[in-house]
Order: structure tokens, then sequence, then C-alpha cells
């Protein structure tokens, strides 16, 4: 396994740009906002040709017992429990506080080894602030400015020569990577708009199934993930919106990968008025566009509300499959009656997802996770599923012949041909002698009938139409 090195520190001392810079992605929240960061977020990053583990953890902070504060530092306490090397952060600007002195005592009695880095030394006022920082007793800084890329090399050297390792040559510099990687997210988009398949189904199933938690404030969602995870990797609370980050967690379940990405509170946009909950509404949304499963979380006191089928629309919107979970279920009483409900609404309310799996769980005593994450596999094997072109074609000549299309201006619309030429969500092309005059009625007639016929529930269904070739022109 990789060595794991925990980035810890007292808030806004500039951790989450550190590893912004060192992982080469902008995975981790950044602001000029102290405590944005709350949970632990793990990335992968290459420091002198060794890839390492990297953990941004919140800002250490004192607090009374029970405090969000409090949370934050047990899960960054964790993270130094489980770290080869600590990179003990300070500001060198704002210079050494009583609280960098109290956490450096924690930090030095962790056992652990620790790097001292001064950030922000891009100018001469950071001079005095990395003096001071030798009376941490933690050895000479590392003076760096992450924001600005400064001192990396110098920083990359230290960390090296503490995990005991020697510098190996790599192929191509970080930054011909990170172009390397960018243009092959850029294919990846390009074939996806094309409909073209860029890897074949067994890739896929080797790949982790990307699984988005998401819903409005104070529906269960870190808890329903430290349930599933079997940790206390996310900090929970009766306080809304305590999640910020969409941060991922890697687990195995039952023999297939699964990368889970818990997220931020979705509220209506009119609500939103902090800063920090603009920036986690946003990293919300993003995580949804990078999952393949996202599992809607609502609360069965207040299910399927109308904020609830907007986030669930959204999903739908950008192609991926859905599963609702009702959270709380213990508290409900009369239970039949409500999750059949649940279930018309979902029916008559996201018709994009007819059939869509709705499961009744409690997160906080893990009652119908199991059930849970089944129908998420399962929900992931209908958005990759694939019908042969021959199959198709006979399903079309049944259909068309139950329900014949339309005339139009006199003559009859006709349907010739139809193939699939992508998964993802499952995408159809049919061929039409007159595809702008075919009803969206009977499109819908179609979507729905092919649903049906090949057992597609719960994931979104593009079905595109083009105009067929005249077999007897010239």
């Amino acid at each position: 396994m990789p060595p794991v090195i925990a980035v810890v520190g007292r808030p806004n001392v500039g951790k989450s740009t550190l590893f912004n810079r060192l992982t080469g992605t902008r995975d981790a929240l950044v602001s000029d906002m102290p405590g944005l960061t709350r949970d632990r977020r793990e990335g992968e990053a290459s420091i002198g040709g060794h890839t390492v583990t990297l953990v941004d953890t919140a800002g250490l902070e004192v607090a009374a017992d029970g405090a969000i504060q409090t949370r934050m530092r047990r899960q960054s306490e964790i993270a130094i429990r489980s770290a080869d090397l600590i990179l003990f952060v300070i500001d060198a600007k704002a210079g050494v506080t009583p609280s960098d002195k109290e956490f450096a005592g924690i930090a030095r009695a962790s056992g652990k080894p620790v790097l001292l880095v001064a950030n922000k030394c891009e100018g001469r006022s950071s001079d005095a602030g990395f003096y001071e920082a030798f009376a941490l007793g933690l050895g000479e800084p590392v003076a760096i400015s992450a924001e600005h890329g400064e001192g990396l090399a110098d920083l990359e050297a230290a960390l090296l020569d503490a995990l005991g390792l020697k510098y190996q040559v790599r192929q191509g510099s970080r930054r011909k990577q990170r172009r390397e990687a960018a243009a092959e997210a850029e294919a990846q988009k390009a074939a996806e708009t094309e409909g073209v398949d860029v890897e074949t189904d067994e890739e896929a199933n080797a790949r982790a199934i990307r699984v988005a938690i998401v819903g409005r404030p104070n529906a269960g969602k870190s808890t329903l993930v430290n349930t599933i995870l079997g940790e206390d990797r996310m900090i929970t609370g009766p306080e809304p919106g305590l999640t910020r980050d969409s941060v991922a967690s890697d687990f195995d379940w039952k023999g297939r990968a699964i990368k889970l990405f818990d997220t931020a509170g979705l509220r209506k946009k009119a609500r939103i008025n902090e800063k920090a909950e603009k920036l986690a509404a946003s990293d919300a949304v993003r995580a949804i566009r990078f999952a393949e499963v996202v599992v809607l979380l609502t609360d069965a006191g207040q299910p399927l509300e109308q904020q609830d089928l907007i986030i669930a629309n959204r999903a739908l919107s950008e192609g991926r499959a859905l599963v609702i979970a009702i959270n709380k279920w213990d508290a409900v009483t009369d239970k039949q009656k409500l999750l059949l409900d649940i279930r018309e609404t979902a029916a008559e309310k996201l018709s994009e997802a007819t059939g869509v799996t709705v499961l009744p769980v409690s997160a906080l005593s893990g009652r119908g996770i199991d059930k849970l994450m089944d129908a998420v596999i399962a929900a992931h094997a209908v958005w990759n599923k694939r019908i042969p072109t021959s199959q198709l074609n006979r399903w079309l000549e049944e259909a068309t012949s139950r329900h014949a299309p339309p005339a139009a201006s006199g003559r009859r619309i006709r349907l010739r041909f139809m193939t699939q030429p992508s998964t993802r969500p499952p995408t159809f092309v049919a061929f039409c002698s007159k595809p702008d005059d075919l009803p969206l009625s009977y499109v819908r007639y179609l979507v729905n009938s092919l649903r049906e016929a090949f057992e597609m529930p719960g994931t979104p269904i593009r079905f595109n139409l083009r105009k067929g070739e005249n077999p007897f022109a010239q």
C-alpha cells in the first residue's frame, strides 16, 4: 500500500490548497473562509515518482464537547493515527499562534514523523513567521506557497527523506500527466456526446461503481455513508448542512468495488446565501455528474417533497441511474400506506425513470442497507444494458404493429430500423421517414414499451430519431 500522509493544522492555513496542488486536482473546496473543510478527503499524489495517499483534514480547533469543531477535530485525529507521516502546516504570514503550539504538541505525541511546512511564504511579510516556526520543536520548516506553487521541489525532497524513499525518474512531468488526463477526459466526453462506447462491458465491470448519495440537508446522508462503510468516516449531527465537500470513499460490496460519494444537502437556490453553501452545492452537483448511480435519500417525515423531485430530475437529466431510499423508517407508524404513496408519487412525477426502485432504510440502525446496495448494483447493470440489434428490430415491428404511428400530411409515418449505439445510459436510434412529424406522445409510447419489454426500470432512456435514407434515391 502507498504511504499515507495526513495534512493537518489549524483552519485557513492553506491545507486544501496544498492538497489540490500536490494531487494535481481541484477536488478539495478552497476559499479564504476558515473551517470550510469538515470531513477527511483522500487523494493520490506522485512524490518523486512514488505514489502516496494524501489526506486533507479539517482545521484543528479547541471547542466544547459536542460542538461541530470537536467532531471535526476527532476526524483529524483519526487521520493522524492512520498516517505514516504528518504534514503540519502553519501560516507564515500570521506567525505561530497558541493553537499552532497546542496542536504541534498533539502531532509530537502521536509518535509519527512530522514534517513542518510554513505556507504563504511568497513575500517578506512571512519571514518573521518562518523563523518563529522553529519554536514548535518540529525541526526546520519547509517554506512554500501552495497558492503560487513556490517551494514545492524542496517540499518533495523533504517528503521523500521523511518517508525514507529515493527519487525516481518519472515518465514525463506532472504538468504533462495532467494534460494527458485532461485529454483523456475530453475524449470520454466527446465519445459520450457522439453516442460511442469508449470501454467494453468487461472494463466497465472491473471499474468501481461511482455512487453519489444526494438529498436535502439533514436527510441522514453522512450517517448512511458511515453505516455502509462501517466506520465514522463523516462527521454527523442534528445540525443541517454539516457536509460541505463531496468526499469519496472506496470499499468492496460482495466482491464489487464501489466508490461512494457523500454530498452536501441541496436546498432551493433562493435559500442559498452563504458562500460556503454555494461552494458545497456546486460540489454536490459535480458529484452527480461524476456518478453512475445516484441514491436520492429522503426523510420519511417529509418524503419526496418538491426539492427531492428537483434533485431526482437533475440526476436523470444528467443520464444517471436512480435509486430512492426513504430514511428514518423506524419512526414511521403506517409503513405500508406511506410506502405505497411514495411509490405512486415517484411513478407520477419521475416519468423519465418509470419503475425506479424505492426502498425504506434506517441509516442509524442499518436496516435495509443490504437491499439498498443490491438495488444500486442492479441499477448499474440496467444502466449498462445492451440489447442486440435483431431483438430491437423484432420489438420495433411488434410495437408499431400493436400501435401504428400516425399519419402526417396524409401519409403514414414509417419506422424502418433501430439500433443501440451506446449504453450508460441506454441510448437508441430509430430511423424514421418523417422524424420531425412523429408526435412526442408516440415517442413516449415507444420508450415505455421498450423499458417494459427489456426490463429497464429506474434508468433514463435516450431515444433519438433520424431520417431514414430513401432506398430508391440515386
